[in-house]
């Protein structure tokens, strides 16, 4: 199948799931009052930096998701610290929450030829929150963190309710979703979601769209000479190709790009040591398999697959990957342009004979070999050398928010 067609797929599937988002996504149960947007985004707001939510009374959502940092982490770290004692490792890197708007929900989509079905990897899904794309609304993912073991640890969610009840805007929470709300746990945790959604849905911080590549496309400044030359090397599908997922063309109505098309991909990124739940040999994290996530685990096709992430402020990020494998940007690419022709530097077998160490051997066929620059062979020169790295990194650095001209 050709480059052309899968992106032609791929979009047709965005453009369907997003035309039946309003009626397709779940909305969660909430008491029987319909509070503004305005006033649950400020509920959001304040549950969003309250600390008080977790069991250790030290870890919000800010915390790992700095406003300060593009609303990712605010340090280098491959995966976060949290639970009672904030001793607890977490298995993913963190994400920013910038440029989630128009997340589609999560979609399978399959070529309509039988043959086609058995044969072309290319059959991938979209959309979906975190990694795995296991939540289809923003405030189903905010109950993820608030309950997890390894992040903010409550028990329940009625124990979430518990501190909200006790917290200093719980006379607003009141206000907003109903007097009586905190003796409905359930629709309280739910209100809540829907409060933290309504805060990253509005609030304008989480999509200003003001870095110097948006001001590019709106013809107030130009870009240099290097940055040029790596949006080039960025676009062309014969070398890197990264724009065959990571989108930087304007879409419908001159809208700017997202910087990804939601889809996943096996791309066999390196098995990280630091994340001490990798030092059990039979642990492996396979996306859209799981463990996190349970629902795909027959399709042993997906095995592997983790969602595109945006490049929105890639430069900002101290770790790469959904495990955080790589610590600067430059080395997160050279992986991608030099993972089949030196697998030697990437994988820890003499001679890198056994590649994808971090997928069971069974499912390494999953790894994507059919679109560029993952066609190449060990040996073979890559096809960035390293100006080019320079220049494509200079490119990148123009996807940071908050530029002044």
């Amino acid at each position: 199948m050709t480059q052309g067609r899968r992106q032609a797929r791929r979009a047709a599937a965005i453009a369907a799931v997003l035309l039946c988002l309003a009626g397709c996504t779940r909305q969660p149960d909430v008491v029987a009052v319909k509070p503004s947007n305005q006033a649950q985004a400020e509920i959001g707001r304040l549950a969003f930096f309250d600390a008080s939510l977790s069991a250790s009374g030290r870890v919000s959502c800010a915390t790992c998701h700095s406003p300060d940092h593009a609303y990712g982490p605010p340090n280098g770290l491959a995966v976060q610290l949290g639970g009672p004692e904030l001793k607890d490792y977490g298995t993913r890197a963190v994400p920013s929450l910038r440029y989630l708007r128009r997340t589609p929900i999560w979609f399978k989509t399959f070529t309509s030829n039988a043959r086609e079905r058995l044969t072309e990897t290319d059959n991938v899904p979209v959309g979906g929150f975190t990694w795995d794309g296991r939540f289809n609304t923003l405030a189903d993912q905010a109950a993820a963190p608030l309950l997890a073991a390894n992040e903010m640890a409550n028990p329940s969610a009625a124990a979430v309710v518990e501190r909200l009840s006790k917290s200093a805007y719980a006379a607003r929470f009141q206000d907003v979703f109903g007097q009586d709300v905190f003796a409905h746990p359930d629709a309280a945790f739910a209100a809540l979601g829907q409060a933290l959604q309504r805060f990253q849905l509005d609030d304008p911080s989480f999509q200003p769209y003001d870095s110097k590549f948006d001001l590019y496309l709106d013809g107030k400044v130009q870009l240099t000479a290097q940055e040029q030359r790596g949006l080039r090397l960025f676009k062309d599908r014969d070398g890197g190709n990264c724009a065959a997922c990571h989108t930087v063309e304007p879409g419908a109505n001159g809208a700017h790009p997202q910087l990804t098309d939601f889809s996943f991909a096996a791309i066999g990124v390196p098995r990280n040591p630091s994340i001490p739940a990798n030092a059990d040999p039979n642990y492996y994290d396979l996306g859209l398999c799981g463990p996190a996530r349970s629902d795909q685990k027959a399709e042993q096709s997906y095995c592997g697959q983790f969602k595109t992430p945006t490049l929105r402020n890639v430069a900002t990020r101290g770790a790469f990957f959904h495990n955080g494998r790589f610590h600067t940007l430059e080395e997160a690419l050279r992986f991608y342009v030099e993972r089949d022709t030196a697998p030697q530097k990437w994988y820890p077998h003499p001679g890198g004979k056994q590649q994808f160490d971090d997928l069971p051997e069974a499912l390494q066929d999953n790894v994507d070999h059919i679109n560029a620059p993952f066609t190449h062979r060990k040996g073979d020169k890559p096809v960035w050398s390293q100006a080019d790295l320079r220049d494509v990194v200079a490119f990148l650095r123009t996807l940071n928010d908050g530029y002044t001209p």
